[in-house]
């Protein structure tokens, strides 16, 4: 007892000692040694030394406090064994008898905002130390005074494993000997200046329970991935010329199973990989997999940002999930949120009591239109955080690629914001520069690490050069989402017909900017959500111009330039909006109509891959050339879209329900023109008015040199291709 300090004492047993292996362990005292454990459920203790017999451990009066005396230092680690209330027996290496983990490096680049591979070692990760085999707990919490290490192993007691603190880094950590995979684990923090006891789960948590509950959950890979071919053709391939269509999915209700549980990642890749190769798509995009407590939040509200949701599986099935995407040559692109996070007082938010992730200031910290808190971009921890948890999808997943949600939100100050809610930057402007910055470091990152690797960015507003390179000033996305084609579009084809001819601006106005950025096309899941109701509820007309109008639409999206995205239930003319809560109305495919769509989106998604002219210059204005972009009265568009070696497509759109005839188009060279795409057919549904294959005529239209006259269908396009 002479050799313990009293405050030490009572600081470990009112659990709030900062620095528990300045107590705990072995230490020298005196001119002998002294081997201390907190044990508090134990009646008696021993340790077993490396070498010897063992040796009976003192409790100190107040309880839980064991200690014993050597004369010489043991070796370390050693074991200890003590006897609970219950009278069973408990042995295993001492934590306290660790050294530290981290190394000084990790943590000064930690400190710098450019560890960025932190999620190696923060959170939870099986793995030896000093030989021994354990699970490592490390964690981010500069406010805490103490943190300890809760879960089924020590029956959520914040006294058994408090954490060593690295300095003034703000990080803590612990070996937990003998501990394996499968274990339940949070953090208990106890604040610094109030003295608040409180409960966190891991920032860094790569798996956990099944919601509601919220604990994190040991686990340690033993998937073996067999996707080296993808990965190598990724990085070697021309993404920009490459045909691209992204067929967007909510993994919660594509399919559900006849009770209406969800579907596991095993049985969504057998059958949504399948699906996908048999309709030609060439990527998935999954909203958002990242752990998430509330299914209606979609993934949008993430609370565990390492980790694939448990609703569906495992992390290893999610891999292979993955991997079979790719070995069945689909690409895998992921829905991320780095904008703002939810308000759980389990999760995040004042992580350590203060707010640490978030800033503290509400017109700089809060989302008031989503109820959550928004990223300090200026600290470089939590940079640090956002960066690595990328690259960890990317690493640990083999993703390939992001689409960033509510780039818009990170990209100004005054987002949603009224006139004295929001701080103005540095310069008193509305830009957040941090973010900027952020954005700017995170395609550095990716691209030097995985080359071929994609992000895209859902941004809504004019901001220049989203998708060019940082090195030339850009934000350094890969590409950015077409809100403006869509929007105008969708528009545009909600008209009825007859009013159509006043807003031909609306579809023309697109190639006065098509090539300011590399654009996706997307008619994606927020056009069918929040009363919007489908893309087929929004036709104008009869059952037949609905349909007529519905296949037009993905006909022209098809071939205006740029990348494709389509939500899931757009290739079959899903009828009623999208319910998160149930699957998708595949039934529906027992319907004429509803095939009909299916079959002609399969059918341009085969015409997409294997024309390069419809896909090879998406982001090239050498790609696309106006035939007539005035033919206001009638409704009409024709326009040719070319590839690099000089072959084309002609593409003419009717958008009213009159057939035209013998309407004359210029082409830009003699020959036989025959079509390969007309989504009047009636094996999807139309009326099969159509047009044989027939010479041009040495007749000069609209400043090209030949002509053809052609039957233009009710609300359709077609498209011709010049032939021998």
């Amino acid at each position: 007892m002479l050799s313990m300090n009293t405050s030490d004492v009572d600081a470990i047993l009112a659990a709030r000692h900062h620095d528990p292996f300045a107590f705990l362990g072995q230490h020298p005292v005196g001119n002998g040694w002294v081997q201390r454990a907190y044990l508090p459920h134990a009646q008696q203790a021993e340790l077993l030394p490396k070498r010897g017999k063992a040796r009976p451990m003192h409790c100190v009066a107040a309880g839980g406090i064991f200690f014993c005396e050597s004369s010489t230092r043991l070796a370390q680690p050693y074991r200890l064994r003590w006897q609970d209330g219950a009278g069973n027996w408990h042995e295993q290496h001492d934590p306290y008898s660790f050294q530290p983990v981290l190394g000084e490096m990790d943590i000064y680049l930690f400190g710098e905002g450019r560890w960025l591979d932190a999620y190696r070692s923060l959170g939870a990760h099986r793995r030896q130390c000093e030989g021994i085999d354990g699970v490592f707990f490390a964690v981010w919490a500069p406010n805490a005074e103490r943190v300890s290490v809760v879960g089924d192993f020590n029956v959520w007691d914040g006294r058994i494993h408090p954490m060593r603190a690295r300095g003034q880094s703000g990080l803590w950590e612990l070996f937990l000997p003998g501990l394996s995979a499968g274990a339940l684990y949070k953090f208990e923090l106890r604040h610094r200046d109030t003295g608040n006891v409180f409960v966190k789960t891991d920032p860094y948590a790569q798996s956990f329970e099944a919601r509601p509950k919220t604990a994190a959950r040991v686990v340690e890979s033993q998937h073996q991935w067999q996707d080296q071919a993808w990965l190598q053709d990724r990085a070697e391939a021309d993404w920009q010329a490459a045909p691209m269509s992204i067929y967007e999915v909510h993994l919660g209700s594509w399919r559900r199973h006849a009770d209406g549980s969800f579907c596991s990642y095993s049985e969504i890749a057998a059958e949504l990989v399948a699906y996908c190769k048999e309709m030609g798509f060439t990527h998935l995009e999954l909203l958002p997999v990242m752990e998430h407590p509330l299914d209606e939040s979609w993934g949008y509200q993430v609370s565990g940002y390492f980790a694939p949701t448990s609703r569906f599986g495992s992390p290893d099935e999610f891999r292979a999930f993955v991997d079979h995407c790719h070995q069945q040559g689909i690409g895998v692109l992921l829905d991320w949120v780095p904008g703002h996070f939810p308000r759980d007082d389990w999760g995040l938010a004042r992580f350590d009591g203060t707010a640490l992730y978030e800033h503290a200031d509400p017109r700089e910290g809060e989302h008031k239109d989503w109820g959550t808190y928004i990223f300090n971009f200026g600290r470089n921890e939590v940079r640090n955080f956002l960066l690595s948890n990328a690259l960890y999808w990317a690493e640990e997943f083999h993703i390939d690629g992001f689409r960033v949600d509510a780039v818009a939100s990170l990209l100004y100050r005054d987002y949603s914001r009224k006139e004295g809610e929001w701080i103005p930057n540095q310069y008193g402007g509305r830009e957040n520069l941090e973010a900027i910055d952020f954005l700017r470091e995170l395609h550095v990152a990716l691209h030097e690490r995985h080359p071929g690797i994609l992000s895209i960015a859902e941004e809504s507003t004019a901001w220049p050069m989203v998708s060019r390179p940082t090195y030339l000033g850009g934000l350094g996305f890969s590409m950015k989402w077409n809100m403006g084609w869509m929007h105008d579009t969708l528009s545009y084809l909600q008209l009825n017909p007859i009013h159509r001819q006043y807003h031909h601006d609306a579809l023309t106005f697109s190639q006065l900017y098509a090539y300011t950025e590399n654009f996706v096309l997307p008619l994606s899941h927020d056009e069918v959500v929040h009363g919007k109701g489908s893309l087929l509820d929004k036709m104008p007309g009869d059952t037949w111009q609905r349909f007529a109008n519905l296949r037009l639409l993905f006909s022209y999206q098809f071939a205006h330039p740029g990348k494709k995205l389509n939500f899931m239930g757009n290739e079959f003319g899903q009828g009623r909006e999208w319910d998160s809560g149930s699957a998708l109305d595949w039934g529906l495919l027992d319907v004429d109509w509803h095939r009909g769509v299916r079959q002609m989106f399969r059918d341009l998604n085969r015409l997409h891959q294997d024309i390069a002219a419809l896909h090879e210059q998406d982001f090239q204005h050498e790609g696309f050339q106006w035939i007539d972009c005035h033919d206001a009265r009638q409704s009409v568009l024709s326009f040719l879209r070319w590839d690099r070696n000089g072959d084309f497509v002609v593409v003419v759109c009717n958008f009213t329900p009159v057939p035209r005839e013998q309407y004359r188009i210029g082409v830009p060279r003699a020959g036989t023109y025959r079509e390969i795409f007309n989504s009047d057919a009636a094996a999807y549904g139309g009326s099969n008015m159509g047009n044989p294959p027939q010479d041009s005529e040495a007749l000069s239209w609209s400043g090209l040199p030949a002509s053809l006259s052609l039957t233009l269908p009710p609300l359709a396009a077609v498209y011709l291709r010049c032939g021998d």
